[in-house]
């Protein structure tokens, strides 16, 4: 009798560590997954990044003879004029590239010609190289494609004159700092508890209400903070990170 009590106790014992051992594989099988998922999003946005740096070198060689035409009519005015064109895409560029991260320069890229094809001025500020930040470059991917793809998405839907979407990454000596800020309709202020939610929407659509939420728990994985700001004039996100000591 006392054999068979200790033989259901180990059978119980072994069925218990078996299911424990399945949901860890399961657990590490998913977060596989969705690191697959990042990197072929990631390696497509630096395809992107490098044929976008290739013609646009092709391109400054062409505009540099253009230059060097209206310099030899002395057409010094036209001259001035066609260089601020040239020198405003060079600098989206440029600061598309500052960081130490090649899948976020790839990814702020990217999400710019996104928006500009829909008629969205896109502007990046980068002060900070990210170096030292703790948080997984594909997690950090995450937070800053879904925060872009919703202010995207919010202009979009919006009758907002001059679309304007505006990226800010900078450190303080706690954190590192990201905003993402749009000049589209300002959030209720009934909701802006809610839409960090799972399944949180105002569309009818299938599909929507999930983007914050993603951020929201990425956000809370890395100890780190996230605020909302809204009014009649901007919306922004901040997301912080607090660096390692």
């Amino acid at each position: 009798m006392e054999d068979r009590s200790l033989y259901l106790i180990f059978c119980v014992a072994l069925v218990v560590i078996l299911t424990g051992c399945i949901i860890i594989l399961i657990r590490n099988y998913l977060k596989l997954l969705n690191r697959n998922d990042a990197l072929i999003e990631t390696i497509d946005n630096l395809s992107r990044l490098n044929d976008k740096l290739r013609m646009d070198r092709h391109d400054y060689l062409n505009q540099l003879q253009v230059v060097y035409g209206l310099m030899e009519l002395e057409e010094y005015e036209e001259m001035n004029s066609y260089l601020r064109k040239v020198y405003k895409e060079l600098l989206k560029t440029g600061k598309a590239v500052k960081t130490s991260k090649p899948a976020i320069n790839a990814l702020l890229a990217a999400k710019s010609a996104e928006a500009e094809t829909g008629g969205i001025e896109f502007l990046i500020e980068v002060k900070s190289d990210l170096k030292e930040l703790h948080i997984e470059d594909w997690e950090l991917c995450k937070v800053l494609s879904n925060l872009m793809d919703n202010a995207i998405k919010v202009l979009e839907d919006s009758d907002v004159q001059e679309k304007k979407i505006r990226v800010n990454i900078t450190e303080s000596p706690q954190q590192y700092i990201f905003s993402v800020e749009n000049n589209g309709p300002e959030i209720p202020l009934e909701i802006r508890d809610s839409i960090f939610k799972k399944g949180f929407t105002t569309k009818k659509e299938d599909g929507h209400g999930m983007g914050l939420a993603i951020v929201s728990e990425i956000v809370s994985k890395a100890k780190g903070k996230i605020e909302l700001k809204s009014d009649k004039e901007e919306t922004s996100f901040t997301v912080s990170f607090g660096k390692e000591e």
